[in-house]
């Protein structure tokens, strides 16, 4: 295990580079025992990270050991007739893939991007863009976890039930996610349609046209801004023709140019917005791919990684309503935006089905997800604005009985979060008990738990 000392200078940062925080030591371990060791006998404050995608601090706080997990990452067993797989939480997705793919598996639920940590990705409960699908606990079978004490105990729907629905989704407030056991489904090959169309007949047609159709494994729906009135729909469905894109997995070795220029023209020439919607988009959009399911499940956040973060960033947001809300909350969403003058890239339509009881459920029903992706200033009257219109915007899901997603930056207020999350105070009760001295702590628990 490698110890980098009590140097206060260490600071752990996430993607968006707003919020570095020091920490008192990190350590990198390879092992179970390691970390068991490290949680027993530190009795300071622990952090937990992985990938570090998560936005507001979810994974550091002020003189912390913070371990990090990205070594952490072995494959502990697998199986084919059963289709499941035993992981050690550190590893990414891109290596469950990159293993899998060679027995025609891919992974049941995973967000879009494949560079996530496994413990990460069970910590804030992910999603994609998987029909059928919804929170990623629906495919887990088991994890084991490391409590404060420094025990490790399994936990699973049907054994230590509360600790696993608290733990996925909990934000390292339990303790460290060490193993998971995924169940795993087959790499089929899917087929890519679009249309374009307004956005108050989206509803309608999810309706119709995706949400019983069993051949569609991806969608989603682009919202187009300024004027936030069509949407993109994209869908994948499973199909018997050959495969058009001979890749089985996106290649790692990319730099994303064309990716990169394309962003930069969107958030900051003038027409960039038009010129996305009227000219890059409908020549990417040209044909119908056949591809592998795992291709489609493998990008790299690389293609969304600017030059520099220092004076402007890319950041995330994310709100949830259920489906019967969505021609309510999208007037409210766009009239925010549009008043505030976010400077939006894209507005992806996601759905969820119900999730199956995590204590800090986003998808309490059925639920359309509204992933936000803009850009920012860094100075802090740049935050302070973004504090404004996010506030704005979880005003408006809880009004349209939703939440907001817990993994970006922290700009809710106390009313808000319990307003959004009202089974929060069972998760700190939770952790009363098995987490006393309160151990396990980063920017998320320190602003709502204490």
């Amino acid at each position: 295990m490698q110890l980098f000392g009590q140097d206060t200078s260490k600071v752990v940062n996430d993607i968006t580079q707003l919020n570095p925080i020091k920490v008192n030591a990190i350590i990198s371990p390879t092992s179970t025992a390691e970390i068991m060791v490290a949680v027993k006998n530190h009795n300071g404050p622990v952090s937990i990270g992985g990938g570090r995608y998560s936005m507001g601090g979810q994974t550091a706080v002020e003189q912390a050991l913070h371990i990090d997990m990205r070594g952490f990452d072995s494959i502990i067993c697998f199986s084919k007739e059963k289709k499941e797989i035993t992981v050690q939480a550190g590893i990414t997705w891109r290596k469950i893939q990159e293993f899998i793919d060679p027995y025609d598996l891919s992974v049941q639920i995973m967000q879009t991007y494949a560079n996530f940590t496994v413990g990460g990705s069970l910590s804030v409960n992910v999603h994609g863009r998987y029909i059928g699908g919804g929170p990623v606990v629906l495919s887990v079978k088991e994890i084991k976890i490391i409590l404060a004490n420094g025990d490790i105990v399994a936990a699973s729907p049907t054994e230590n039930k509360e600790v696993f629905y608290g733990a996925i989704g909990g934000y390292g407030g339990l303790g460290v996610i060490v193993e998971a056991t995924l169940f795993l489904t087959d790499n089929d090959k899917v087929e890519r349609t679009d249309k374009v169309l307004l956005i108050r007949k989206y509803k309608q047609f999810f309706v119709d046209n995706i949400r019983s159709d069993s051949l569609v494994v991806f969608h989603n729906a682009d919202i187009y801004p300024n004027r936030y009135r069509k949407v993109r729909e994209i869908s994948y469905r499973k199909t018997s023709r050959d495969v058009t894109i001979g890749y089985r997995l996106k290649p790692n070795d990319k730099k994303y140019r064309f990716n990169k220029f394309a962003f930069k023209i969107v958030s900051e020439f003038p027409a960039g917005k038009w010129l996305r919607q009227h000219l890059l988009e409908p020549i990417l959009y040209i044909g119908k791919p056949v591809e592998w399911r795992n291709y489609e499940a493998s990008y790299d956040v690389l293609e969304l990684e600017p030059k520099s973060r220092e004076k402007s960033t890319y950041v995330l947001q994310e709100y949830f309503v259920p489906i019967e809300k969505f021609d309510d909350f999208y007037p409210l969403m766009s009239e925010i935006l549009r008043k505030n003058k976010v400077n939006v890239i894209n507005i992806s339509i996601r759905h969820a089905k119900q999730d199956p009881g995590t204590t800090l459920a986003w998808a309490r029903t059925e639920v359309f997800a509204f992933v936000l992706y803009y850009k920012q200033g860094t100075k802090q009257a740049n935050k302070d604005d973004v504090r404004k219109w996010t506030q704005q915007l979880i005003d408006a899901s809880i009004s349209c009985d939703g939440t907001y997603y817990l993994p970006y930056q922290i700009h809710a207020s106390n009313e808000q979060f319990f307003k959004a999350y009202p089974n929060a105070d069972s998760l700190f009760r939770l952790k009363k008990q098995i987490d006393p001295t309160y151990k396990f702590r980063n920017k998320l628990w320190e602003t709502y738990y204490k």
